[in-house]
């Protein structure tokens, strides 16, 4: 019997003009497809990128057990090296060579503490692909974290 596994796709977008941003994961639980997506003011593109994978997993642990494997698809390669870098995170206490706190600290740590408690694996994958026959799951919460940010600015 082949283990079950989640996959999730997930993107983020910022207007860093207006500082307004929007993100969205859909979770694949074998043939049931979920999506989730918020927006968000004062923040900045990784921020939304973060966020994303963040909600996304405190979905499924929410919903599922622990010990089920995730497979989490991004095109930032910001998110995609927390894993490799949390060893150095860790030890230099999320700080910079000159003692300050690294950027978005709150959330990487809380993406680390998530990392720790799941079997989590992360797939890179080409930015801003082009439409063709298959399902692009990576090009649809693409367009829907940018049409989010669209709605946002919008309303001002």
């Amino acid at each position: 019997m082949q283990n079950k596994v989640i996959k999730i796709y997930t993107d983020g977008s910022c207007n860093p003009q207006y500082k307004i941003g929007g993100w969205a994961a859909i979770i694949f639980n074998t043939e049931e497809k979920l999506v989730l997506q918020g927006a968000e003011t004062n923040t900045t593109h990784n921020r939304m990128e973060l966020i994303a994978v963040i909600k996304a997993v405190e979905n499924v642990k929410k919903h599922h057990s622990k010990s089920i494997p995730i497979k989490i698809f991004t095109d930032s390669q910001y998110v995609e090296r927390i894993p490799l870098r949390k060893k150095k995170l860790v030890s230099n206490n999320f700080k910079t060579k000159s003692g300050k706190a690294i950027q978005n600290v709150d959330l990487i740590q809380k993406l680390i503490n998530l990392l720790e408690s799941s079997d989590i694996e992360f797939i890179k994958v080409k930015a801003h692909q082009k439409s063709s026959e298959t399902a692009n799951y990576n090009r649809e919460v693409d367009k829907l974290s940018r049409k989010i940010v669209r709605r946002q600015i919008d309303k001002i």
